[in-house]
């Protein structure tokens, strides 16, 4: 069971963050937090396996707080902030990976979780290119956390440094994940694509359009874009017939969604 506190100043993306995680893959969320204040007094209380922090937040923000919890537990940033800087200085205060929302999948997520709370680095494409743009300029990356994290001289072509680090997360994701009995039958019954399945299954818990959106980082038109394909796929005009189809269910005609 790798443990796991959810730290963002957003509470949907929070919510959003704990639905998707929590008993995925052996993934226990068992604090959520505002800021880095709060995140190292959950971190202290709970001795989480791995802390999922944002970098900018209201009171102490990500980067501040990283510094003490990185001694408490380890840490990935999971940020909209991509900037070469940003994440350098989070690599240097002892970030073990770095994951820009928009650049991963919830499968990948799960994974890269669980990479983090091995030992191993884990960084989506922006922080891989990030670390080779840092090559490029003759910098070296060596976090400031255990030598099994990434603590190695930064020497490849820029390009061919972001593409190895693709390659990494692509296969130690494929290697860490498990599917759910959900997503299982989304793939097999109903023939729901990965994304289609995430979605069904943020339905069945009840999320509007709005959460939905939040917690896979696409837009509120993607997201009925998504619903209608379900609805078609699942023969329901509804979401309560939806819902009904996908646990196995009957709905009783004329309920609306």
């Amino acid at each position: 069971m790798t443990r796991v506190v959810v730290a963002d100043d957003n509470p949907v993306v929070r919510a959003g963050l704990t639905a998707l995680l929590d008993g995925r893959g052996g993934t226990r969320v068992v604090a959520e937090a505002a800021d880095g204040g709060e995140a190292y007094e959950a971190a202290l209380l709970h001795r989480p396996d791995v802390v999922l922090l944002d970098v900018r937040m209201p009171g102490v923000d990500g980067l501040a707080a990283l510094p003490r919890l990185v001694r408490v537990a380890p840490v990935m940033m999971l940020t909209y902030s991509g900037e070469a800087e940003t994440v350098r200085e989070a690599l240097r205060l002892g970030a073990r990976g770095y994951l820009v929302h928009g650049e991963f999948t919830v499968e990948q997520l799960v994974g890269a979780v669980r990479d983090i709370g091995e030992g191993r680095g884990h960084f989506s494409v922006t922080a891989a290119r990030a670390l080779g743009d840092t090559a490029g300029a003759g910098g070296v990356v060596s976090p400031a956390t255990s030598p099994s994290v990434m603590t190695r001289s930064i020497s490849l072509n820029p390009n061919e440094e972001a593409s190895r680090m693709q390659l990494d997360v692509g296969q130690s994701s494929a290697g860490a994940r498990r599917q759910t009995p959900l997503l299982r039958k989304g793939l097999g019954a109903h023939r729901l694509s990965r994304r289609e399945t995430e979605v069904m299954e943020l339905i069945a818990v009840g999320m509007s359009n709005q959460q939905i959106a939040a917690a896979c980082f696409i837009s509120e038109k993607t997201v009925k874009n998504h619903i209608n394909r379900i609805f078609a796929k699942l023969h329901s005009n509804s979401r309560t017939q939806a819902v009904a189809t996908w646990l196995g269910t009957r709905a009783e005609r004329g309920v609306a969604g």
